[in-house]
């Protein structure tokens, strides 16, 4: 298991250069602001259709939440791109002994107030069309690794382009009130309804 290093230096040098290229590549980065209890750890469970997720969920918590980002990565994706440990990633490597180490390591994380956990439940990149997410059991064991005294957050982020030459990013947020013992189909019901009531709202608009 590969985990976070700390590094001011390198963390403020590659913070600069995502803002930069999200800046350059998009015509814009929109998101809503929620009411969510800001003295708990966040646990941030969000769709992954792309390359750039990690990068625009990592600008989201710089602007707006503003915890100690955190962010589930395979380890070969960890050995490959070696600044994201800079930058909270820590690596899980499937069918491996390690698996339990980094699940728990995830769990505990959310045990301290200032830490935001980003985990993409379907473990493995999915379509932005596709009309569910799947969660993977990963997400469960996390969960129970841990205290349970964390806020859960949903984050839908959507691309489009409509009459700009850039796409512009949409990120959708909700606070989801857990009840005390929430099973991971529950979780999975509750993310996949504002996953779909994202979907439609944006398939409404016309510009």
């Amino acid at each position: 298991m590969i985990k976070p290093k700390s590094n001011k230096i390198i963390y403020a040098f590659f913070a600069w250069y995502i803002k930069r290229i999200i800046g350059k590549d998009f015509s814009g980065f929109h998101f809503q602001a929620i009411d969510y209890p800001k003295e708990k750890a966040i646990l941030l469970l969000a769709n992954h259709f792309s390359w750039w997720d990690g990068f625009i969920l990592f600008q989201l918590n710089r602007l707006y939440f503003k915890k100690k980002f955190h962010v589930m990565v395979l380890e070969e994706t960890s050995k490959k791109v070696r600044f994201l440990k800079y930058l909270g990633a820590f690596s899980i490597q499937k069918n491996a002994k390690s698996l339990l180490e980094s699940l728990d390591y995830a769990g505990s994380l959310l045990n301290q107030p200032d830490n935001l956990l980003l985990i993409f439940p379907q473990g493995q990149l999915q379509s932005q069309h596709s009309k569910s997410i799947s969660f993977q059991k990963g997400l469960f064991k996390i969960i129970n690794a841990s205290q349970k005294n964390f806020s859960y957050i949903f984050a839908v982020t959507l691309v489009d382009y409509f009459q700009h030459r850039k796409p512009k990013i949409h990120i959708f947020l909700q606070h989801w009130q857990a009840p005390p013992f929430a099973s991971l189909q529950m979780i999975k019901t509750a993310y996949n309804k504002h996953y779909e009531e994202v979907l439609q709202q944006q398939s409404e608009i016309k510009v």
